[in-house]
């Protein structure tokens, strides 16, 4: 009846894995694995996206407005103006190359020049883009207020009037500077100040009043984004891809592009505090302003495949002759956690680990505390299993201890059942004896490890979530810990341990379940053919300790390791 149960269990956990991954995938807006529904229609950006160029809440006819989103319904209709050629003008730091528009003094491609594209090795990494397969763009502009009124938006053509297009040495700043023609008796100012080493930009909004009548203008900040996969997507774990909106009060909110798509994106609407972002694996954008700065927050589609989330900020009335100026942040880059921390408050968050965010970020600090000690993040990864192997030392030789005086007494439960198959009501009599007798727990080798699993699961998505991965070197053959290893020479081995430790575990009693024991870590060590090398290396390293540990133990308890190998038949 003991195996039958736990026969019934093992069956009942592997169902569960088919279902929460299934439910996993459909959580990060991917078709189900499993239980797949019926393809979307989706639809591919255009060279020359004209709709990324129209305010992301720009107003809907009243025949098509159901719920707008705050402040939506007051953002005016692009004005009609002269055509004025535009311009792509190209400026670099030590760190980023940026494309700027002059329709709107608009950033439209933004390229890191210290992290490579894993999909094309001779490449930097590109987030901001306006190409065939990409559109991603930061935008900002002017809307009426209560006094109505047409004011300089992102369609607006301005004037570049910086010279500068790249970062001198011994120069810690670089200036961008747009100008727009007169709108609605309106200039617009847009300063960017770019600085050394850094991924966040400085953005001066200056409104000059140079009409007659006083104007009470408010200022819009959004970003545009595609709902297009992220090219080489793994398809053995996902990774959030969206607008992401943060306030004090709701904290970090996560929006789905299929929940903007369907109406049903649940955020804070209005807030003195926090940012709005794009989210994606290693890599944001976010508008942030300062504290105690009202703005309205949306996010909506704008097109077909095609969304926006932003801010908008009312500004005092500003009188003839007179000038408003706002400032604000745009950052754009890697999701560093100490540096994203220093930049405003809950911006490290867009460094997603979920619901075990209380134990992966003091896990992140030491990993991060040893790599400054050791210079290598692979080494720092063994260092860190190591010390949670020390620090979990004593639940372990719990766990071994168990299971070391479940094997030395399964050659009894072996002849026992085997005596007793035809009376399995006697049998369980007869095994829980046994039991009392050796005094032996059978779940005490599962309890405390389940114990550290947490744990390790937050390892997991700290190894999974740092961008400091990328690129990032261990030894010989491992170039990259954030990808594959290109030989399968760590999961190989990784499957070898798992195996091993299966071997030395004490072999249950029933043969379903001996086999369901053998079958399972195989099937699980699949998916980790796939998974980044640096994954890889803390699971391999977790199971050498184990496997070290487990035989210490049996052999200070005599009961000498012997290797219980499957018997399919």
């Amino acid at each position: 009846m003991n195996d039958i149960r736990r026969t019934i269990l093992w069956v009942i956990f592997g169902f569960s894995l088919v279902l929460l991954w299934d439910q996993w995938q459909i959580h990060n807006g991917r078709p189900a694995t499993f239980f797949p529904a019926p393809p979307a229609k989706t639809v591919q950006a255009q060279p020359e996206p004209t709709v990324a160029s129209v305010p992301a809440a720009t107003a809907l006819p009243q025949a098509q407005a159901q719920t707008p989103t705050p402040g939506s319904e007051r953002i005016a209709k692009v004005e009609s103006q002269p055509a004025v050629a535009r311009e792509r003008i190209r400026v670099s730091t030590d760190v980023l190359q940026l494309d700027f528009d002059t329709e709107g003094g608009s950033l439209v491609r933004s390229e890191f020049l210290r992290h490579r594209d894993q999909q094309k090795p001779d490449s930097n990494v590109v987030l901001f883009d306006e190409s065939r397969d990409r559109v991603y763009l930061s935008q900002t502009g002017l809307i009426a207020g209560a006094s109505g009124g047409s004011f300089p938006t992102h369609k607006t053509v301005m004037k570049l009037t910086s010279a500068e297009r790249e970062l001198k040495a011994g120069s810690d700043t670089l200036l961008v500077k747009f100008e727009s023609p007169e709108i609605g008796g309106v200039r617009l100012l847009k300063t960017y100040t770019l600085h050394r080493g850094s991924y966040a930009l400085d953005v001066k909004h200056e409104v000059q009043n140079v009409g007659n009548a006083a104007v009470t203008p408010q200022l819009y900040l959004q970003l545009v984004r595609d709902g297009n996969k992220l090219a080489g997507e793994s398809a053995f774990y996902s990774t959030f891809t969206g607008p992401a909106i943060y306030t004090d009060a709701k904290k970090y909110q996560k929006v789905e592009f299929s929940d903007i798509e369907k109406g049903k994106a649940e955020f804070e609407k209005t807030s003195p505090n926090g940012y709005i972002a794009m989210v994606q694996h290693y890599f944001a954008s976010a508008w942030l302003l300062a504290e105690g700065v009202q703005r309205e927050i949306f996010a909506r589609k704008v097109d077909t495949n095609l969304y926006s989330v932003g801010m908008i900020t009312p500004l005092e009335a500003i009188a003839p002759g007179g000038s408003r100026a706002i400032e604000a942040r745009l950052f754009v880059g890697p999701q560093e956690e100490n540096k994203l921390e220093a930049l405003a408050p809950g911006l490290e968050l867009v460094k997603d680990y979920g619901w075990l965010t209380i134990l992966a970020k003091p896990l992140y600090w030491l990993l991060d505390k040893l790599n400054s000690l050791l210079h290598n993040w692979g080494w720092s990864i063994v260092a860190l299993v190591v010390l949670l192997k020390i620090a979990f030392y004593w639940l372990n030789a719990k766990a071994y201890a168990s299971m070391a005086k479940m094997k030395a007494i399964t050659p009894r439960i072996t002849e026992m059942r085997e005596r007793l198959k035809d009376k399995p009501q006697q049998m369980q009599q007869e095994m829980m004896r046994i039991y009392r007798e050796e005094k032996v727990n059978p779940m005490g080798g599962c309890l405390p490890i389940m114990v550290q699993i947490p744990v390790f699961i937050a390892l997991y998505w700290v190894l999974l979530s740092s961008v400091e991965m990328r690129n990032a070197p261990w030894i010989l053959w491992i170039k990259d810990l954030s990808a594959e290893d290109p030989y399968y020479i760590l999961p190989l081995l990784m499957t070898l341990t798992t195996l091993l430790q299966t071997a030395l575990n004490p072999q249950p009693p029933d043969p379903v379940q001996a086999k369901m024991m053998w079958l399972m870590p195989l099937i699980f060590s699949v998916m980790f053919f796939f998974f980044p090398s640096g994954l890889v290396l803390y699971w391999l390293t977790n199971n050498i300790l184990s496997i070290a540990q487990q035989w210490i133990i049996n052999t200070r308890m005599g009961v000498p390791p012997q290797f219980n190998l499957p018997k399919f038949k």
